[in-house]
């Protein structure tokens, strides 16, 4: 059965984003990107990169994790606000929204309705792991179907701004197998961890 991967990245102190809730990678971020992170990227998740970072960098490399990704309707509108309305063509791509009236690209799916009950029919279907890229909102209401964290931790603290979870995910411990890590020499880590007891 197909995994749902939680694959984002995070500061120390477990923000994705600034309290905005703007691309902390974009041109007025404060996100570093530094260039192993990048060929870390290329060479294990290709297709996690969006479409123009794609083609500033020249790869076509289909990718071996994902071939679907979801998220919320806010982290979609970063895209949108930075006109692209697909990052992610080369993935079927699914948008939780109960606001937005029509998708903008029309390889985009538009789900209006509950994102675990919508999760879990795309895990009986065939093909690769679903890569939930955010946000926290949509993260909260997915917590009991996530089996897989990849956390890309980046080298630094914001003190406050937008959680990996939202309040609403409720208070529920679970715990989590490191299956897998690579420390990058400027820093950044790239955490694997499975639901307990499912590598």
């Amino acid at each position: 059965m197909r995994k749902l991967v939680y694959c984002i990245a995070s500061t120390i102190d477990g923000h994705i984003a600034g309290p905005d809730g703007a691309d902390p990678t974009g041109p007025d971020g404060f996100w570093p990107v530094p260039e192993d992170y990048v060929r870390h990227l290329i060479a294990e998740y290709p297709e996690i990169l969006p479409v123009h970072a794609r083609a500033a960098l020249g790869v076509t490399a289909e990718g071996t994790h994902f071939d679907t990704v979801v998220e919320g309707r806010r982290t979609y509108e970063i895209g949108l606000a930075a006109g692209i309305p697909d990052a992610y063509p080369h993935l079927r791509h699914l948008v939780f929204s109960r606001t937005l009236a029509e998708a903008p690209a029309p390889a985009v799916e538009l789900v209006a309705t509950d994102p675990a009950e919508k999760v879990r029919e795309l895990k009986q279907e065939p093909g690769k792991d679903i890569w939930l890229i955010g946000g926290g909102e949509l993260a909260a209401s997915l917590y009991a179907e996530i089996d897989r964290l990849i956390i890309k931790l980046g080298p630094l603290t914001t003190g406050t701004g937008i959680p990996l979870f939202a309040p609403t995910a409720g208070f529920a411990p679970r715990v989590w197998t490191l299956s897998g890590h690579e420390v990058m020499e400027s820093g950044a880590v790239f955490l694997t961890y499975d639901r307990d007891g499912e590598a």
